[in-house]
Protein backbone atom coordinates (compact mmCIF):
# COMPACT_ATOMS: atom_id res chain seq x y z
CA UNK A 1 0.00 0.00 0.00
CA UNK A 2 1.15 2.92 -0.60
CA UNK A 3 1.94 6.01 1.63
CA UNK A 4 0.48 9.40 1.82
CA UNK A 5 4.47 11.34 1.11
CA UNK A 6 4.47 9.13 -2.15
CA UNK A 7 0.73 9.43 -3.03
CA UNK A 8 1.58 12.89 -2.77
CA UNK A 9 4.58 12.99 -4.84
CA UNK A 10 3.26 11.32 -7.80
CA UNK A 11 0.09 13.52 -7.67
CA UNK A 12 2.17 16.73 -7.65
CA UNK A 13 4.22 15.10 -10.64
CA UNK A 14 1.12 14.04 -12.51
CA UNK A 15 -0.30 18.37 -11.60
CA UNK A 16 1.24 19.42 -15.44
CA UNK A 17 -0.47 19.09 -18.50
CA UNK A 18 2.58 17.89 -20.21
CA UNK A 19 3.03 15.15 -17.54
CA UNK A 20 -0.34 14.28 -17.83
CA UNK A 21 -0.29 13.80 -21.40
CA UNK A 22 3.09 11.80 -21.12
CA UNK A 23 1.79 9.15 -18.49
CA UNK A 24 -1.40 9.11 -20.75
CA UNK A 25 0.53 7.82 -24.05
CA UNK A 26 2.86 5.75 -21.72
CA UNK A 27 0.36 3.87 -20.51
CA UNK A 28 -1.12 3.28 -24.58
CA UNK A 29 2.29 2.18 -25.12
CA UNK A 30 2.39 -0.98 -22.53
CA UNK A 31 5.09 -2.75 -21.68
CA UNK A 32 7.20 -1.73 -24.41
CA UNK A 33 7.22 1.45 -23.75
CA UNK A 34 8.04 4.19 -26.30
CA UNK A 35 11.21 6.20 -27.16
CA UNK A 36 12.14 9.67 -26.00
CA UNK A 37 12.11 10.75 -29.99
CA UNK A 38 8.79 9.51 -30.82
CA UNK A 39 7.38 10.87 -27.15
CA UNK A 40 8.78 14.35 -27.81
CA UNK A 41 7.20 14.35 -31.39
CA UNK A 42 4.08 13.48 -30.60
CA UNK A 43 4.02 15.53 -27.65
CA UNK A 44 5.46 18.41 -29.88
CA UNK A 45 8.29 19.34 -27.48
CA UNK A 46 11.77 19.66 -27.18
CA UNK A 47 14.18 17.28 -26.37
CA UNK A 48 15.21 19.40 -23.35
CA UNK A 49 11.86 19.95 -21.79
CA UNK A 50 10.38 16.12 -22.14
CA UNK A 51 13.94 15.33 -20.46
CA UNK A 52 12.61 17.74 -17.49
CA UNK A 53 9.31 16.39 -17.52
CA UNK A 54 10.41 12.58 -17.48
CA UNK A 55 12.75 13.31 -14.75
CA UNK A 56 9.78 14.67 -12.75
CA UNK A 57 7.68 11.52 -13.31
CA UNK A 58 10.90 9.20 -12.74
CA UNK A 59 11.48 10.91 -9.76
CA UNK A 60 7.85 10.25 -8.43
CA UNK A 61 8.34 6.16 -9.58
CA UNK A 62 6.12 6.68 -12.27
CA UNK A 63 7.69 5.88 -15.23
CA UNK A 64 10.77 3.65 -15.67
CA UNK A 65 13.45 3.10 -18.16
CA UNK A 66 15.95 1.38 -20.28
CA UNK A 67 18.54 1.91 -22.61
CA UNK A 68 18.42 -0.38 -26.10
CA UNK A 69 21.06 0.55 -28.29
CA UNK A 70 21.56 4.39 -28.44
CA UNK A 71 18.05 5.24 -27.32
CA UNK A 72 15.89 4.86 -24.16
CA UNK A 73 12.82 3.69 -23.86
CA UNK A 74 10.69 4.52 -21.15
CA UNK A 75 7.30 2.80 -19.54
CA UNK A 76 4.50 3.88 -17.40
CA UNK A 77 5.05 1.81 -13.84
CA UNK A 78 1.67 0.04 -14.07
CA UNK A 79 2.09 -1.50 -10.47
CA UNK A 80 3.09 1.74 -8.99
CA UNK A 81 0.17 3.52 -10.87
CA UNK A 82 -1.85 1.12 -9.57
CA UNK A 83 -1.08 2.01 -5.77
CA UNK A 84 -1.72 5.19 -6.39
CA UNK A 85 -5.42 4.56 -7.18
CA UNK A 86 -5.62 2.04 -4.82
CA UNK A 87 -4.44 4.97 -1.98
CA UNK A 88 -6.90 7.39 -3.54
CA UNK A 89 -10.21 4.86 -3.39
CA UNK A 90 -8.69 3.15 -0.54
CA UNK A 91 -11.04 4.68 2.06
CA UNK A 92 -13.58 7.36 0.31
CA UNK A 93 -15.51 4.94 -1.71
CA UNK A 94 -16.80 2.42 0.16
CA UNK A 95 -19.84 4.21 1.16
CA UNK A 96 -20.33 5.54 -2.89
CA UNK A 97 -21.44 2.76 -5.05
CA UNK A 98 -21.98 4.78 -7.89
CA UNK A 99 -18.30 6.31 -7.88
CA UNK A 100 -17.23 2.74 -8.14
CA UNK A 101 -20.23 1.89 -10.63
CA UNK A 102 -18.49 5.23 -12.86
CA UNK A 103 -14.86 4.39 -12.48
CA UNK A 104 -15.77 0.56 -13.79
CA UNK A 105 -17.50 1.99 -17.09
CA UNK A 106 -14.90 4.61 -17.40
CA UNK A 107 -12.63 1.40 -18.62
Amino acid sequence: MMERPEALAAFSALAHEVRLDLIRRLVVAGPEGASAGALANGLGISASRLSFHLAVLSQAGLIGSRRVSRHVIYRADGARIAALLGYLMHDCCCGLPDLRAGIAAAD
